[in-house]
């Protein structure tokens, strides 16, 4: 029981005592106490005046007399206007504290019983990876650990988009350009030579428009599964996802179910001849299919061009469809960006058009772009942040910081390779995840790896010093433990309060599909340790039980932390 329905279901008793009234407990409004005011929790009174027939000051003055004098759990209580500010007390915070510090599946919420699939990543094979990748990959890596942490069965799944007329844009320049490069011939990445393939067609369009012709007329080959076109696709696909793997490895991302285009795209033109019998979409005299979206406030929405190949609407129809089926999905969440909206809300509507009931169980995690000090990143024009050097860079950042603070003794050098790959890493995710989806964000290296401030690293630090604690208690010979009778300072109380809000803020993180409501809370938890530890002697206290029960305490703390930040897709070091 949390202490909102606690104190809900004491609150209802004592209305029930007080005035005769039956309410539920369930719609009694508790919820903790705002910080500028004196209490832990806050009942609102004003719904109650209908059954008190009094003024909202002393009406909250009847209950909160009521509660002091009949729970021992509670221990003082002040009104402000409409409002009880409760107090607790030591029982109940002790009561608290052993059971968060016993229950190993704390923050766990039970099963839904509803299967989620979430669809992130989505690359396509003409180029790298690269910083806007990341935050896609970050987020859907991390939305998909939080849903499965609030009881959904979760299937993580990503769509390579494998074929289409930019994949053979970079065909096309490699034939023409690339004298028969490979990445061992070129020693690079099969993914980054594919790139460059992709920022040389851009400039050979710029010098001759009409190479526009000869790479539909390529897709046109492929499509009816020319040999030659096919071969060089599946050579050229193969090098990138090599390249791909390597850096999903490093990320730290996997996935349940791979789909690509090319095996897919034809399930939407089945789709799109229902329609068409259905009426829902027509054939224009050039033999191109639209659907009309006009009464619904949007356009008319092009699903097969006059040559009869698909565009992205079609194979997205069929892949939707035969998702929803496989898998007996109950919601389907893509993670895109916010310059797709449009795409989403078109899908949307189609599916709907076409007679799909779970069409309105679809949902567009929209998140803003990433943007770097010196602007926007433009993949034709090679202007982009590549992920592999990202990474690297970040590993870099990391080393330089630790090797500054100076607190690497007794580590290996494997170790230390080791914690500066982990620092590293958790800066830039948590960096990246800690902003709320739908905003922009400016990313910044250097501030993400500081040991200060709401960053990764100041979370792996602060996991580190708890561990380190631990350990010279364990050398000491000091066992963790709860003794009955101690009394827990209003530090520890703070700690417990934040820790007791784990899951609700799972609960609060998965609703709005942002983990960045998770990252907040461990900074906070973090931030509260920290407090404590500076304020409260732990290996140098006296009172041994006093000890042992801090060293519960702190060691919650961290197994929380490690949750937290484990959402996040985040290892935390045990030394550093």
């Amino acid at each position: 029981m949390t202490p909102e329905s606690f104190l809900a279901s004491r609150a209802a008793e004592a209305i029930r005592t007080l005035y005769g009234a039956d309410m539920d407990a369930a719609t009694l409004q508790v919820a903790p106490t705002r910080k500028e005011f004196e209490g832990d929790y806050t009942l609102v009174v004003f719904p109650l005046l209908r059954v008190s027939h009094s003024s909202p000051e002393v009406t909250g003055a009847a209950i909160g007399g009521w509660l002091q004098e009949n729970v021992p759990e509670v221990d003082g209580f002040n009104v402000v206007k409409g409002f009880l500010n409760i107090s607790l007390s030591n029982l109940f915070w002790t009561e608290l504290f052993g059971a968060i510090a016993a229950d190993p599946d704390f923050g766990q919420l039970p099963p839904t019983g509803r299967n989620v699939m979430v669809e992130f990543s989505s690359p396509n094979t003409n180029k790298p990876l690269h910083l806007g990748h990341i935050r896609n990959n970050l987020l859907g890596d991390s939305v998909s650990r939080l849903l499965a942490a609030s009881g959904e069965h979760v299937i993580r799944t990503t769509l390579v988009n494998d074929r289409g007329v930019h994949i053979c844009k970079s065909m096309y320049a490699w034939q023409k350009r690339f004298n028969g490069a490979t990445p061992e011939s070129t020693g690079k990445k099969g993914d980054h030579l594919v790139g460059d393939c992709y920022v040389a067609y851009a400039q050979m369009e710029k010098e001759d428009p009409s190479v526009l012709d000869d790479v539909h007329a390529m897709l046109v080959k492929w499509e009816e599964g020319d040999p030659e076109v096919r071969a060089l696709w599946q050579k050229m696909n193969g090098w990138v996802f090599d390249g791909f793997e390597q850096t999903y490895k490093a990320l730290g991302i996997t996935f349940d179910k791979v789909y690509y285009e090319s095996q897919t795209y034809l399930l939407g033109k089945e789709l799109v001849q229902k329609g068409l019998d259905m009426g829902v979409f027509v054939r224009e005299a050039d033999g191109s299919v639209w659907c009309d979206l006009t009464a619904d406030g949007l356009d008319r929405k092009l699903l097969l061009r006059s040559d009869g190949t698909s565009v992205y609407i079609t194979q997205d129809l069929g892949t939707a469809e035969r998702r929803f089926s496989e898998y007996k999905l109950d919601s389907h969440v893509y993670v895109v960006g916010d310059e797709q909206n449009y795409h989403f809300q078109v899908l949307k509507l189609i599916l709907g058009k076409l007679g799909f009931a779970w069409a309105d169980q679809i949902y567009h995690l929209s998140y803003g772009m990433v943007e770097l000090p010196e602007g926007k990143m433009k993949s034709r024009e090679g202007t982009v942040v590549d992920a592999d050097d990202l990474i690297e860079k970040m590993y870099e950042e990391a080393k330089a910081t630790s090797e500054e603070a100076g607190k690497l003794d007794g580590l290996t050098e494997a170790e230390k390779d080791s914690l500066y790959r982990m620092v590293g890493l958790g800066a830039l995710k948590y960096f990246i995840i800690k902003v709320d989806p739908k905003k922009k964000m400016l990313f910044n290296p250097k501030e993400s790896i500081d040991f200060n401030g709401n960053t990764g690293p100041f979370i792996q630090y602060t996991h580190a010093r708890i561990k380190s604690i631990l350990r010279k208690a364990e050398e000491r010979g000091i066992t963790p433990r709860i003794a009955e009778g101690i009394a827990l300072n209003p530090k520890e109380m703070r700690l417990l309060k934040i820790l007791n809000a784990y899951p609700r803020k799972i609960a609060e993180g998965a609703a709005a599909f942002s983990p960045a409501v998770i990252a907040n809370f461990a900074y906070d938890l973090a931030k509260e340790f920290n407090q404590y530890y500076h304020e409260t002697p732990i290996l140098g206290e006296e009172d041994r039980a006093l000890l042992e029960a801090r060293l519960v305490l702190i060691g919650t703390v961290a197994c929380v932390l490690r949750k937290a930040m484990g959402i996040l897709g985040i290892q935390l070091p045990d030394r550093m």
